[in-house]
């Protein structure tokens, strides 16, 4: 079977598609622009995405659709309404992928979406699971959730064989954001007032979501499904630190500081949201993709953490 990969230049596609390749898969890349290469996959450009964009040649002789592309988070946002630049791309593009796909005959259809659809935060012993009343609360959780109805929609419509998964956080080697920014820092022994973030964070290692992505196009009993995924038990902040110290062979530099007063600085300087990031919790259960799919992650947490600060290491060493 032939897998079509979007955004198979990014983070995930690239660990995709290389799994894909190595399981001896035949996989097209679709990638934006002609400077983009994915080793082993024949590619193809696709231009932006959009609701107009066309698939034809993408779409021609594949089996599996694995859809990662999107407008993501932008941290320097520019545009005049970035609602609709996400609606654009995350609603209307996806939308128009899968009528086409199921036009050209692809049998299944698996749609990477976000745990931002069920919510930003859990509390204490809660969890998120897939049964819960979604609750996104910024453009893109938004519009990732109104993707997720919309393809249902094309599914009842043509019969195409829908999946939809939502990891929480992702990291691995090629990692960007927030997770290389913690990584960089406990790698310079700069001092962390993190040791009171005692909360409970799913994680998923990218080699694990992409190991999961590849059983929801290939398994019978994943038609029609929605799975939450993760490398397995939360982590807490401390926690993660002291383990990515571990990996990398740095003394660890916490200490405590009152979470309240920490927040109320935060808040004071427009920074309240990377708090709540680093002392929230997001909590998923991932037990219905386990006893549905009998999958579970191939790698642990502690594995995952290694193969990140390996490639982080040899990243700044360029060796």
């Amino acid at each position: 079977m032939k897998f079509l990969i979007t955004g198979a230049n990014g983070f995930i596609g690239k660990a995709l598609c290389a799994a894909l390749i190595q399981r001896g898969q035949s996989v097209r890349a679709a990638v934006r622009g002609a400077t983009s290469l994915v080793e082993g996959a024949e590619l193809v450009i696709v231009g932006k995405i959009d609701g107009e964009t066309d698939w034809t040649n993408a779409l021609r002789g594949v089996g599996a659709v694995i859809h990662l592309a999107a407008r993501v988070h932008v941290m320097k946002e520019s545009a005049a309404d970035p609602l609709a630049e996400y609606l654009k791309v995350n609603l209307d593009g996806t939308k128009n992928l899968a009528v086409q796909a199921a036009c050209a005959g692809v049998k299944r259809f698996v749609y990477v979406s976000s745990v931002k659809v069920n919510g930003e935060q859990t509390h204490g012993q809660q969890s998120y699971t897939e049964q819960d009343t979604p609750t996104p609360q910024d453009s893109y959780g938004i519009t990732k959730y109104q993707a997720e109805n919309a393809l249902h929609h094309v599914a009842q419509e043509t019969g195409l064989e829908m999946v939809i998964v939502r990891p929480p956080l992702v990291y691995g080697p090629g990692v960007k954001g927030n997770f290389i920014s913690l990584l960089s820092a406990i790698n310079r022994g700069i001092p962390l007032p993190l040791a009171g973030a005692n909360n409970a964070r799913s994680l998923i290692y990218v080699g694990n979501l992409v190991d999961a992505l590849i059983v929801c196009a290939t398994h019978p009993n994943a038609t029609g499904q929605t799975y939450l995924v993760s490398d397995g038990e939360p982590i807490s902040t401390a926690l993660l630190v002291k383990e990515i110290a571990d990996a990398l062979g740095r003394k660890n530099h916490m200490f405590y500081f009152p979470p309240g007063l920490l927040r109320l600085i935060a808040a004071m300087l427009g920074r309240a949201d990377k708090i709540d990031r680093l002392f929230g919790s997001l909590h998923v259960n991932d037990n219905k993709i386990r006893q549905e799919l009998s999958w579970s992650p191939p790698y642990t947490l502690t594995q995952g953490l290694r193969e990140t600060v390996n490639w982080y290491c040899k990243s700044i060493t360029g060796r």
